[in-house]
């Protein structure tokens, strides 16, 4: 577990001094020289920039910290996780403007590491930082890595049945109701979408519905909704090897609303949360779906199959439609969905989309507050008719000329939302580019502005 801690009496931890632009050329003023021979004329208190000072046995006996411009961007925070030896250092020298929270919470997201497979041999640094709120920090870096094992963890140890114990695990912390319908019993009660897309999958990997129910019956209603695709061939469309590579991540959903659900749950935070995941594998066999095939819903829209590779929309259909029944006062659902999405933003700023103008003010606002960067784009009606079929309701792979098809994607989503507040994040769930804090892998995204923007909503 990443550890950032308050201070205590124990051992002699390294001081770190952050440092913003500003107030460089006072630290020269006061700097050893040891200290500004090392630090150089490069040393410029960029953000991420550390001067490592040692002491008599070449330890860390100092550490000089830059944040850049902006005494509030704790995003250095993370790197100098990734940058420090083991050993125990203590924040003494910050700027005012520094939230001591949220700079134990990057330090933490950036000690990350996924060691199912492989396990590194030091042991991670510690950092005490005065004032932070340890249990805050904890239980939200907790949450980040919960969603990032899930996402690393290859298909063939984590299938539909493996995310459901995942799920399960979750419920029993907290004293959660889960309830999970599996294989031929979907289309019994109701979700034929989500069975048309898994059905193909191997015995022991059926698709399953999961729902997880928390909080006091009378609280407003959170329906977080994910999309649990844990692996995607693209089926019988089948994706080349280069973009089936990362597929084990399509469930990057899933695990994003398991994490966001135990944030919320671990605050206590006074809502009646939903936790909605349809859990299947996009499976080539000779019961898969096929292009051309017509797909009921739980709505009862029917779906034209243009590409089985737009599997996701399909799954989240139902899911959406049974978010609706439980009259939520919020949704919101989360997927890693299309490519389009990365071409607009690339893997780092997830889109989201809403109608609902204070909805997006409050997720913006969340996103700031926990510097846990979004961007919202339009639900463009005009894109709407790409969406006809000519013997269905609708299809799932849109009309070429329309072209964004990640707002093609989230308006077919929309057909199926609840009519209240909604929004829809289209996730990359994974660092393409490791740098120290940040490996490559699966990466948590939006989750922290959504729970900043939780908090604020119903507290």
């Amino acid at each position: 577990m990443p550890e950032a801690r308050t201070p205590d009496s124990s051992g002699a931890p390294a001081p770190v001094t952050a440092l913003c632009e500003e107030a460089l050329e006072a630290w020269r003023q006061t700097a050893s020289a040891l200290e500004l021979g090392l630090a150089g004329p490069e040393f410029r208190a960029r953000a991420g920039q550390v001067v490592l000072v040692p002491g008599p046995d070449g330890s860390p006996a100092r550490v000089i910290l830059g944040l850049g411009p902006h005494p509030g961007d704790v995003s250095a925070f993370r790197t100098l996780a990734g940058r420090l030896p083991a050993g125990a250092f203590s924040l003494q020298g910050a700027p005012g403007g520094l939230d001591p929270t949220d700079a134990a919470l990057a330090f933490a997201l950036g000690l990350y590491r996924f060691e199912r497979y492989k396990r590194r041999d030091a042991a991670p640094p510690r950092l005490v930082v005065p004032g932070a709120d340890e249990a805050s920090v904890t239980s939200i870096a907790s949450a980040c890595a919960l969603a990032r094992d899930l996402i690393n963890t290859p298909a063939n140890d984590l299938g539909p049945a493996e995310l459901e114990a995942a799920a399960r695990d979750l419920a029993g912390r907290f004293g959660a109701r889960i309830d999970v319908i599996v294989g031929e019993a979907l289309l019994a009660k109701g979700y034929p979408a989500v069975h048309a897309v898994g059905r193909a999958a191997a015995p022991g990997r059926e698709p399953r519905m999961i729902e997880i129910t928390w909080g006091e019956a009378d609280a407003p209603v959170v329906a977080l909704v994910g999309k649990g695709v844990v692996f995607d061939t693209g089926g019988l469309d089948i994706k080349p090897s280069a973009g089936m590579r990362l597929m084990k991540k399509d469930m990057g959903g899933a695990a994003h609303v398991l994490a966001l659900g135990a944030m919320v749950m671990e605050a206590g935070l006074p809502v009646r949360l939903s936790i909605l995941v349809p859990a299947v594998e996009n499976a080539i066999g000779g019961d898969a779906m096929r292009p051309g095939d017509v797909l009921a819903t739980r709505k009862g829209l029917s779906v034209e199959v243009g590409n089985t590779d737009a599997e996701g929309r399909l799954i989240l259909a139902d899911a959406l439609t049974r978010a609706t029944e439980l009259r939520p006062d919020l949704t919101l659902d989360l997927a890693t969905l299309t490519g389009a999405a990365r071409v607009a933003l690339g893997p780092q700023l997830p889109p989201f989309f809403t109608d609902d103008e204070a909805l997006a003010s409050a997720i913006e606002s969340g996103a700031r507050k926990a510097q846990d960067p979004v961007w919202r784009l339009p639900l463009w009606k005009g894109y709407l008719p790409s969406l006809d079929s000519e013997i269905a309701d609708l299809k799932n792979d849109p009309d070429a000329w329309a072209q964004a098809g990640a707002m093609t994607a989230a308006l077919f989503l929309q057909k199926f939302a609840p009519s209240g507040a909604w929004a829809h994040f289209d996730i990359f769930a994974w660092n393409p580019r490791g740098q120290p804090g940040s490996p490559s892998g699966g990466e948590a995204q939006a989750i922290r502005a959504l729970f900043a923007m939780l908090k604020a909503r119903y507290t």
